[in-house]
């Protein structure tokens, strides 16, 4: 695991014989000391700020007594930083593409499972895009977009009145089309969850043709 910032000797080392078989397991590396406020199942999916800090180990397994404590622990936050930091048109999505994002994903969830609240959401790789459309009647040097997907692979922790908390992995797709005045637009969703990226990839060529047929010119 990646090594933090701050370091502190602690006094002994915990008897605990689960730390030193973990340690045992990682010689040279470090062992993560998760906080159970923000995760239930340590084996799962674990946002950065949900690690208190980490065991150092030495290259024979044994901890060394040394601990780095992390510096971002606390209440996991957003991350929508793969979305937006490429250089890719989102024009599509608003003013606020993570917000939109975020909420198209809150949306699919409370459709499944009415009063969902979505606790924090992580896009964990850059999504996949597609946009196409036309050439201008008038101006054939521009380009009208018509239609624009994403696929977005994501982390997030959901609270449901029945389930409580819960971190799910999967992908979130949406298509629009009908871009373009004076069309009228049309949005759909998908929310794929224990799928991966290139799964959800592949398949937004057909879905975006799923809600509008009409051909456009790849850009």
């Amino acid at each position: 695991m990646g090594r933090f910032d701050r370091r502190s000797r602690r006094k002994g080392i915990p008897d605990d014989p689960a730390l030193r078989a973990a340690a045992a397991e990682n010689p040279g590396g470090s062992v993560a000391e998760i906080d159970p406020t923000y995760i239930d199942d340590p084996n799962g999916y674990v946002p950065p700020e949900a690690i208190r800090g980490a065991w150092l180990v030495d290259s024979s397994g044994k901890l060394t007594g040394e601990y780095q404590r992390n510096p971002r622990h606390g209440v996991p936050q957003d991350d929508f930083s793969k979305l937006t930091d490429p250089d890719h048109w989102l024009g599509w999505l608003g003013d606020d593409p993570a917000t939109a994002v975020r909420k198209g994903i809150e949306g699919s969830l409370r459709a499944q499972v009415a009063g969902a609240v979505v606790e924090w959401v992580k896009i964990r790789e850059t999504p996949r895009f597609l946009t196409s459309g036309r050439r201008h009647s008038a101006d054939k040097e521009l380009m009208l977009v018509t239609r624009a997907a994403l696929a977005a692979p994501f982390a997030l922790s959901v609270r449901t009145t029945r389930h409580g908390r819960s971190v799910l992995l999967g992908v979130f797709s949406w298509a629009a089309v009908n871009l373009s005045p004076p069309e009228v637009r049309k949005d759909r969703h998908w929310l794929d969850l224990g799928v991966g990226l290139d799964w959800a990839g592949e398949r937004l060529q057909e879905r975006i043709y799923e809600i509008d047929g009409a051909d456009g010119a790849p850009l």
